[in-house]
């Protein structure tokens, strides 16, 4: 019957839309499932992990709802209606995606991890969170500081975890009657008795200012950072090198 034709076609179109919807959700989990463990072999990041399959996933459920609707109306010209709302949409927030964008890089690239002590912005601290718009950090007084992903991004990072070897540096003043080489001999000894301390690059002991009643000496040495941390290095250092001065009465000034 000839008015059974359309009641016919709407419900082919239905149920072809529906096919494909069902289709393009089973797709999506199968493929971002597999991502997932692809990633987790190559042991990613859990940021990265969850930011790309759920990029996936989604991406393809729009493109089978897309599909879907294009069984009913022309979709493309629907959404060329709909460009000069999302450019608008889209300059509004433009601060926000560009926080995300950076956010997705920060997660791939991994300048840093949740644990790492980083310095940038002048601010140092310890990651405790990045997300796709912001990343938070505790400074080393105990502040929380967190800052836009595309501001940290747009900055030099200074990642201190990840430097397995740092150099430490200590200036020290004794009078000027004091003599150069005891002086340099004491120090070189105080800082090779600090936990931490290693050989190669080699330390050294600079005598860089003489004064009216003063001789100044900057002291390099290197630690190993998974033993100890510059600030505790420089403290041993310094309380050994003042009781060594003191035993050897080379004054302090």
């Amino acid at each position: 019957m000839p008015y059974l034709d359309p009641i016919l076609a709407s419900a082919s179109n239905f149920l072809t839309a529906l096919f494909i919807l069902i289709l393009s959700i089973y797709l999506a989990k199968w493929v971002s499932s597999l991502l997932e463990k692809g990633l987790r072999r190559k042991r990613a990041s859990l940021g990265v992990i969850n930011l790309l399959s759920q990029m996936v996933r989604w991406s393809i459920i729009t493109f089978g709802v897309i599909s879907a609707l294009q069984r009913f109306f022309n979709v493309t010209s629907f959404l060329a209606g709909l460009g000069i709302i999302g450019f608008t949409v889209g300059f509004a927030l433009q601060n926000i995606m560009q926080n995300f964008a950076a956010g997705v890089i920060l997660l791939i690239q991994r300048p840093f991890n949740v644990g790492d002590t980083i310095t940038t912005t002048n601010y140092t601290g310890t990651i405790q969170a990045i997300d796709l718009r912001t990343t938070e950090r505790k400074t080393l007084d105990g502040r929380i500081v967190i800052l836009p992903n595309a501001t940290i991004l747009a900055n030099p990072i200074e990642n201190f975890t990840r430097a397995n070897r740092r150099r430490v540096e200590l200036t020290v003043s004794v009078v000027y009657k004091s003599t150069p080489d005891q002086v340099r001999e004491l120090v070189l000894e105080a800082i090779r008795s600090v936990e931490g301390f290693i050989d190669e690059p080699r330390p050294m002991v600079v005598f860089n200012t003489i004064k009216a009643s003063s001789i100044e000496l900057t002291a390099y040495f290197w630690i190993d950072t998974k033993v100890t941390d510059p600030y505790t290095a420089k403290d041993s250092a310094l309380t050994e090198i003042k009781a060594m001065f003191e035993e050897a009465r080379v004054e302090i000034f």
